[in-house]
């Protein structure tokens, strides 16, 4: 969330950086309509409040100079105030609720170093590493992969749960586990802290993180209020809601493996084969709290951890920097990893990481207090990378690893949570 202050000072910025994002856009009027009525009412209360004091200090001095009906008066003026005051402090509730409101959606403003653009088209890249699988053979597709192997069960994932569900089996299912296993080591290896969070979350975590209230049809909604995590961005950078942190102990690295639930809406007809685009998709993700002059940094090197993954399974990919048209609601700045699919011949993204500067903490009010520099406190700044998505990794190993047989080779580093499985083979 951006500051008030900020959106009131530099309203044009506002302007320019929603006219630069995808459906993104604020009503300009009306926010100073209503700071100017807040701040009105909060003049008016003031004055009426400074009034009583005065008056009430006069009651005492006109009883003792015997001038009772004076002294009531003034007691009937105070007691006129405090019921106008109580009135005004209501409307205050109101106005601040609807100022509020109002700049919860807005969207982060895009850092400096961003590039314009319109969509996805626009994004450039970074760097890559490896280049484009070639085989002498006609691939496969990992949907079709998939049930040659009896790793991935389509038709039975829709008979349990519904379309975009699937089944792993076999040595899908031994993957899967492996691939968590491996990305959790990894990034444990790396310095990051692990966490096993809950996969149903509140509406207040959602709303720290930027997911409530605008993108509540993505949600999957549960009893009681609450909801289906659709990323462990969402507990992660909660366990330090309302918190102040020390200083001393910045940057915080966290990692944990979840579950992940998204209904999607809005990607109809999109990726409708195979398991890049799901209900239901497990990922590890990756999460850190920093100082403002070391965000930038840590978001570096966030995507440099999710690369090593992506290296050490031997994946070409690349990365692309996030134009202002395709950048999320909550992110200044964001990376996406996006690996090599042959079936698309073409990158698909698989990890998306993200510096959102003090957007989140400010709704989940997030702070650290570091006195050797300064009094009180500040908002943490807060990053979230995807460590990776582990469906769509399995696609991209299927796909890249696959041998003319209709066997895939199991990457080298991923053998040892495999039970030293070397090689995958199709069903007899």
């Amino acid at each position: 969330m951006l500051d008030i202050k900020f959106v009131r000072e530099n309203p044009d910025l506002v302007d320019k950086s929603c006219a630069s994002r995808q459906n993104a856009h604020w009503d300009r009027e009306r926010f100073f309509e209503l700071d100017e009525e807040r701040r009105s009412v909060i003049a008016e209360v003031e004055q009426l409040q400074a009034d009583r004091n005065s008056i009430s200090k006069q009651v005492g001095q006109l009883m003792r100079e015997g001038k009772k009906e004076e002294a009531e008066a003034a007691k009937a003026k105070v007691a006129a105030s405090k019921d106008r005051i109580a009135e005004l402090n209501d409307k205050r509730t109101k106005v601040e609720k609807d100022l509020f409101d109002l700049v919860a959606a807005i969207p982060n403003i895009p850092h400096e170093s961003v590039p314009y653009g319109v969509d996805d088209s626009d994004n450039p890249e970074v760097r890559r590493w490896g280049e484009p699988t070639q085989f002498d053979f006609e691939p496969k597709a990992h949907w079709d992969l998939g049930p040659s192997t009896g790793m991935i069960d389509f038709e039975r994932g829709i008979k349990l749960a519904g379309t975009r569900f699937y089944l792993l089996g076999g040595a899908g299912a031994l993957m899967e586990r492996a691939l968590i296993n491996f990305f959790i080591d990894t990034h444990v290896k790396a310095g990051f802290t692990e966490w096993w969070p809950p996969v149903i979350t509140n509406y207040d975590s959602l709303f720290g993180t930027g997911q409530l209230p605008k993108f509540d049809e993505d949600l999957y909604h549960v009893s009681g209020g609450m909801y289906l995590i659709p990323t462990a961005e969402v507990m992660l950078t909660n366990i330090h809601r309302d918190e102040i942190l020390d200083g001393d102990k910045l940057p915080l690295w966290y990692t944990a493996f979840t579950p992940c639930f998204r209904e999607e809406a809005g990607s109809a007809g999109r990726d409708t084969r195979g398991i890049i685009r799901v209900h239901e998709f497990d990922k590890v993700e990756m999460v850190k709290f920093a100082k403002p002059e070391d965000s930038m940094n840590q978001l570096e090197s966030m995507v440099a951890e999710a690369e090593r993954c992506l290296q050490l399974l031997g994946l070409p990919y690349h990365v692309v920097t996030l134009c202002t048209g395709d950048i999320g609601f909550s992110a200044t700045k964001c990376y996406d990893l996006e690996v090599w699919l042959p079936s698309y011949n073409n990158y698909k993204e698989i990890s998306s990481c993200s510096n959102c500067w003090d957007f989140q903490a400010r709704r989940a009010d997030i702070r650290y207090k570091d006195p050797a520099e300064f009094k009180g406190t500040r908002l943490v700044h807060t990053l979230n990378g995807s460590g990776l998505a582990v469906g769509r990794t399995m696609a991209a190993i299927m796909e890249n690893y696959q041998n003319a047989d209709g066997s895939i080779t199991v990457p080298e580093v991923l053998r040892p949570y495999m039970r030293d499985m070397e090689v995958i083979k199709p069903l007899a």
